[in-house]
């Protein structure tokens, strides 16, 4: 009983600590043990032998000053303030016990706290012991220096998110205000007013869908759009994006094959038609005139497997580590034709449904993305 109790908590990703003496951090989400910051068996021995001298102490005092003077009074004055005395110095002692133990992790948390209370994520708390002895603080202290981390990295993301918008939007506008500009002119003939009017409906259109996808995207991730499922045939829901894509397959003479089973799911709708309609519109923006497509639906048991594969330029592994980021387009070349949030809608929608996206990949010769979704 000489060790302190332990207690489990759950693992953050910290960096520090050692093992075996060896660097050793948990992983997240695993539970590890912690010693107790309260007292030990060993501490409350310590706190027995200092309170039992104190009063031994005390004790000789008292009967060495009875004998020499013979004066209970005396006796009993010089006693008390033995014990005062002692006493004083046992609780200094304990002070300073308290205060390194508690006292001054404590403070340390309370300043860390304050600093992100003010937007300042710059922390880094040191636990006071090795790993495999941390004590609760070690670990308030670890867990801080992640949720420092994490919201350090996600105010990176909306100021990046911030930008990309804010680039994004300023492009149609742009377009827009020139265009528009140009239109004003008196002695502009019918043949380009006509043009100049296409490109500003073109613009429209495309500042409608970035604003739509932002709306939305933003809707998912808040969790404020739930799936409302229901039966329904999801080969039928392929299709039907299959056909409203028919216009630009035709556009660009691609070849389209075609393997869609009728399979039957428990799902939303509009969620399987975020899926596949980006998936496809994907397929068919990056493929070149003349190329092919295949698409494909299969009933797996207890998953539905849907397949898209194109002939088009396919893409690096840089490109792929970042294929679903917000804004991100790999292919500048295609720029004008998307925003950069369908994939992370895609994504999103999927990681809602409980399902997995693969994606496989090389330059020139296209990319094939799989998609696994439960059927109920």
């Amino acid at each position: 009983m000489n060790e302190k109790k332990d207690a489990e908590y759950p693992a953050t990703n910290g960096k520090r600590g050692k093992k075996n003496g060896s660097e050793n951090p948990p992983e997240r989400g695993t539970r590890i043990k912690v010693r107790r910051s309260s007292f030990s068996f060993l501490d409350y021995v310590v706190l027995f032998v200092a309170v039992a001298a104190v009063a031994t102490v005390s004790i000789f005092v008292s009967d060495a000053v009875s004998e020499a003077s013979g004066s209970t009074a005396l006796t009993a004055i010089v006693t008390a303030v033995v014990l005062i005395i002692l006493s004083v110095a046992l609780c200094a002692a304990g002070a300073a016990f308290r205060r390194a133990s508690a006292e001054k992790p404590v403070k340390e948390i309370l300043r860390a706290t304050d600093k992100m209370a003010r937007g300042d994520f710059n922390i880094n708390l040191k636990p006071r012991h090795i790993w495999g002895k941390y004590d609760e603080y070690d670990v308030i202290c670890e867990n801080i220096n992640s949720m420092a981390a994490e919201l350090s990295k996600n105010e990176m993301l909306r100021s990046d998110f911030i930008a990309n918008v804010s680039h994004e939007i300023k492009t149609p506008l742009s377009v827009i205000s020139s265009y528009a500009s140009l239109l004003g002119a008196k002695n502009l003939s019918g043949e380009d007013r006509a043009a100049y009017s296409a490109v500003l409906v073109s613009a429209t259109r495309r500042l409608t869908s970035l604003v739509t996808d932002i709306l939305k995207l933003n809707k998912l991730e808040n969790q404020k759009i739930f799936p409302e499922k229901r039966l329904l045939d999801a080969g039928e829901v392929m299709r039907g994006c299959v056909l409203s894509l028919e216009e630009k397959i035709d556009e660009k003479d691609i070849a389209l094959d075609c393997d869609i089973d009728d399979v039957q799911v428990v799902s939303d709708e509009g969620f399987l038609e975020i899926i596949f309609n980006n998936l496809i519109s994907n397929a068919v923006k990056f493929t070149e005139r003349g190329g092919s497509i295949a698409v494909l639906l299969r009933d797996e048991g207890e998953y539905v497997r849907a397949c898209v594969r194109d002939s088009g330029c396919g893409m690096s592994a840089e490109t792929g580590a970042h294929l679903f980021d917000k804004f991100y387009q790999g292919d500048t070349s295609h720029s004008q034709e998307g925003n950069g949030l369908g994939l992370a809608l895609v994504k999103r929608v999927i990681d809602i449904l409980g399902g997995e996206i693969s994606v496989e990949s090389r330059v020139g010769e296209g990319s094939s993305f799989t998609v696994r979704l439960k059927k109920r």
